[in-house]
C-alpha cells in the first residue's frame, strides 16, 4: 500500500471517530444576578495586551464596545485604585494588575497540586514541562519549569496561547462535547504561526480527533518554529478533564518518533499519579 494510500485511510479511520454533533442544554445565572460594572471593568482591564500596552479613551471604547463616556469612566476608576496609570491621554496597566493572578496562583488547588509532578517531570527528563487550562480560544500556562533549558517564552505561568495550534490546547479540546469542538472550529481564525502550523479546518478536527482516540497530542513546531511538545490530558478522580500537561523540547534536541518513546511514558505516569490527587 502506497504511503499516500495509507494515510487517505488513517484519516477517514480519524473522522469516524468524531461523533455527530449534539444539542447541549446550557444553563447559567440570570442576567439580574450579574453586577454588569465588574464585567466591564474587567473588559477594560484586559483590553490591553501585547500589541496594545497603551491606549487612549477612544480606543479602550472601542475594544470593550462601551461608549466613550463610559470607558472614561472606569480608567479613571481603574486609575484611582492603582491598576492603571495614565501619561496624557494614554491609560496603560501598572503592575499592580498581577494581585489578580497571584491571588489564583496563591489560593488555587490545581497549581499546587500539578507543580510538585512538572518538578519531577522536568529535572528526570532535562526538558521544559507546563500545565494549561482552557479559557475561550486560548490555554493559559497555571504552572510551568524550565529545568535549566529556555526552549520558549511561552512556557512559564500567566502565558496565553492559542489552542489550536499547541499540545495542551489539543488534548483539552479532545475533551469537550464534539458540538463544541465544532463551534470552536468555526470562530477560529486558523492562522499560519509558522509554516507547520495546521490552518484547515477539517485537518484541524481530524487532529483532535487523533488526540481524542490516542490520549495524547503531538506538535510539531505549529506554534514556534523549532518547540516540539507532547501532551496529555490531566483528569480528576471522576474522569473529567481539568487541565492539560505537556513536554516540550527543541526540534534539534529529539524527533517525534523519540519524544512518543522517551517523553509520553513518564507523562502518562504523572497523568496516573495525579488523577488521585485531582
Amino acid at each position: 500500500m502506497s504511503a499516500a494510500r495509507a494515510h487517505d485511510d488513517e484519516l477517514t479511520a480519524l473522522q469516524a471517530v468524531v461523533p455527530t454533533p449534539e444539542a447541549e442544554v446550557r444553563t447559567g445565572p440570570l442576567k439580574r444576578d450579574l453586577v454588569a460594572g465588574l464585567e466591564k471593568g474587567l473588559a477594560v482591564i484586559e483590553a490591553f495586551d501585547q500589541e496594545r500596552p497603551r491606549l487612549t479613551i477612544s480606543e479602550v471604547a472601542g475594544r470593550t464596545g462601551l461608549t466613550r463616556a463610559a470607558a472614561r469612566r472606569y480608567l479613571l476608576t481603574l486609575t484611582h485604585l492603582g491598576f492603571v496609570s495614565q501619561d496624557r491621554k494614554m491609560f496603560a496597566l501598572t503592575p499592580k494588575v498581577l494581585r489578580l493572578g497571584q491571588s489564583y496562583m496563591h489560593s488555587a488547588r490545581l497549581p499546587r497540586i500539578i507543580e510538585p509532578e512538572l518538578h519531577k517531570l522536568a529535572y528526570a527528563m532535562k526538558e521544559a514541562s507546563s500545565a494549561g487550562v482552557l479559557d475561550g480560544n486560548d490555554v493559559i500556562c497555571i504552572s510551568a519549569t524550565s529545568a535549566g533549558r529556555v526552549v520558549s517564552p511561552t512556557l512559564q505561568p500567566g502565558t496565553r496561547v492559542p489552542a489550536y495550534c499547541t499540545g495542551n490546547g489539543r488534548v483539552l479540546l479532545a475533551a469537550q462535547p464534539q458540538a463544541e469542538v465544532d463551534a470552536f472550529i468555526a470562530r477560529q481564525e486558523l492562522s499560519a504561526l509558522t509554516p507547520h502550523t495546521i490552518t484547515h479546518p477539517e485537518r484541524l478536527r481530524i487532529e483532535i480527533a487523533r488526540a481524542r482516540a490516542q490520549g495524547y497530542a503531538l506538535i510539531d513546531q505549529e506554534l514556534e518554529q523549532g518547540l516540539r511538545s507532547v501532551a496529555v490530558p490531566l483528569k480528576n478522580y471522576k474522569g473529567d478533564t481539568v487541565a492539560a500537561m505537556a513536554i516540550s523540547v527543541h526540534a534539534t534536541r529529539m524527533s517525534m518518533e523519540q519524544m512518543v518513546e522517551h517523553c509520553l511514558p513518564p507523562l502518562l505516569q504523572a497523568q496516573a499519579h495525579l488523577r488521585m490527587l485531582l
